[in-house]
């Protein structure tokens, strides 16, 4: 069941998880906080491994006996776009739903967590229409034991993987839950979706969505929950595939449970990036970029670029620029048009940054803005941007992933030390390079141990065709890039006598 609050937005109300089709009533209601007021927005669905087990067998059902899979191709295009245009006609309830539990302001909401994932829905379709499941291999002439010559060929057959458990983070909701769900939908694979227990109605929506869309039970199933369920969803050996974003230690939890029935896994994990700013940089372009980088979604982003490092040269005129750009975002309720920095998730996630604030003054770094809660706004969790000078690439804070609004300033005084610091980290997920020399940046982005690099600001947004992921703890495998769906397929190599 679910209940609601007078303040709740359009298709907020769900009477149960999403199984085989249908609604499946839950025991159990959890409340879905609105952030920004701390107020119950919707009491929603919670789920529980019995819904999850429920949810794994008419996903297998659906595999192993019903039609999605052996589609085509093409068939399957046709059937997602159903499903695309139903969510191109829910838009503004969705923009409501992302800054209502996710409190993404709405100045940012539409573009980057609506209309964003929705050019992904209409690539992913593109890719599945064009989809080959079947490559041919290279000709070959092998001698045999008889010493005559085999003419041999081949093709490289491309199936669906089977049954997907996606696992969902809080911060971009809408957004990820597309880029896991469609890319498997689309290479024939069928899926068990559990988001974030912060922010369940945007994964539920999509639930209705499938149904208004026609598609077959089974095919697309949602289970809310908490920790049981994740971890239900890892471990049932019924599922063939998890694919997870979220922070580095829960995915190294996922890892392991997936590891006794040697799933396929997809992480998605956490990020410290750096943004180098060389001495010739365009200060005033950079330093606008790397406000924004700390202040979007609260900075509750994994490929934010937080670690600043910065040409001694230009240190102290980027420091100056950027604090000055903070100090004018408007903090407040994402509902306003005005307002650029939203709350964070949960009152801890504000005691964390906090708490890193205060470690890293502790040791030696200095705080120039920031690093407290507004003491104009008495309700939400709420953290002022802040940026941290004089920081060591030793420093916890420069190490470990805050998750909010904190960013950091480093010194370098060469290439080399800019591209040392880069890479002294656990994660190396994305980074950017800032210079007015294109030619040297090229070449430092190639030494930088990252998934990701821009320069200069790169594409202007997230090009559908580049591959995103990150080198060590940020993760394992990539999503999009031109092939997006073959990490959702297993490849069978059938060869024969071509005479």
């Amino acid at each position: 069941m679910s209940t609601s609050s007078a303040a709740a937005p359009a298709r907020a109300h769900y009477p149960g998880v999403f199984v085989n089709g249908d609604w499946r009533a839950t025991e159990q209601a959890a409340p879905v906080l609105n952030p920004a007021t701390e107020e119950t927005v919707v009491a929603a669905p919670w789920g529980a491994p019995a819904d999850a087990d429920a949810a794994v067998s008419a996903a297998r059902q659906a595999f192993d006996d019903g039609p999605w899979p052996a589609m085509t191709p093409a068939q399957r295009a046709d059937a997602l776009a159903r499903l695309r245009d139903v969510l191109s006609n829910w838009a503004d309830d969705i923009v409501a739903l992302v800054v209502a539990e996710a409190g993404i302001p709405i100045s940012v909401a539409r573009p980057s967590q609506f209309d964003a994932p929705m050019r992904l829905f209409d690539f992913f379709i593109e890719r599945c229409a064009v989809f080959q499941t079947m490559r041919t291999l290279p000709v070959t002439t092998l001698s045999n034991r008889q010493g005559s010559t085999v003419l041999g060929a081949g093709v490289v057959q491309r199936s669906p993987r089977g049954v997907v458990s996606a696992i969902t983070p809080f911060n971009a909701p809408f957004f990820v839950n597309l880029l896991k769900v469609v890319p498997a939908l689309a290479s024939g694979c069928t899926v068990v979706l559990k988001p974030s227990d912060f922010t369940p109605l945007e994964a539920l929506l999509l639930g209705a969505a499938a149904q208004e869309a026609g598609l077959p039970p089974g095919v697309l199933n949602i289970v809310t929950g908490g920790v049981d369920v994740g971890e239900y969803l890892s471990t049932d050996p019924r599922v063939d595939m998890v694919t997870f974003t979220g922070s580095d230690a829960v995915g190294a939890k996922v890892m392991a449970q997936a590891s006794a029935t040697l799933k396929h896994v997809t992480l998605e994990l956490g990020g410290k990036s750096a943004m180098i700013v060389r001495a010739d940089a365009d200060l005033d372009q950079a330093a606008a970029r790397g406000a924004q980088e700390l202040t979007l979604f609260s900075g509750q982003g994994c490929a934010l670029w937080t670690r600043h490092l910065v040409h001694r040269n230009v240190y102290d005129a980027y420091i100056e620029r950027v604090a000055a750009i903070l100090e004018q975002l408007p903090v407040g309720d994402p509902a306003d048009v005005k307002t650029v920095v939203g709350p964070l998730i949960r009152d801890n996630a504000c005691m964390r940054a906090a708490n890193y604030v205060a470690g890293a003054r502790d040791q030696g770094a200095r705080l120039v803005r920031g690093g407290r809660r507004p003491p104009h706004l008495s309700r939400g969790f709420y953290y002022e941007p802040t940026l941290l000078a004089d920081v060591r690439s030793d420093m916890t804070v420069a190490q470990e992933e805050v998750f909010g609004p904190v960013g950091v300033v480093i010194r370098f005084d060469d290439d080399d030390e800019a591209v040392r610091i880069a890479n002294h980290s656990a994660y190396g997920l994305s980074g950017s390079i800032w210079t007015a020399d294109p030619g040297t940046a090229f070449a430092m982005a190639q030494r930088i141990q990252s998934g990701n690099v821009t320069i200069n600001g790169g594409t202007g947004g997230m090009s559908p065709w580049a591959p995103f992921g990150g080198y060590k703890r940020s993760g394992v495998g990539r999503e999009l890039g031109a092939d997006v769906l073959d990490d959702f397929t297993e490849t069978k190599a059938i060869q024969f006598h071509a005479g």
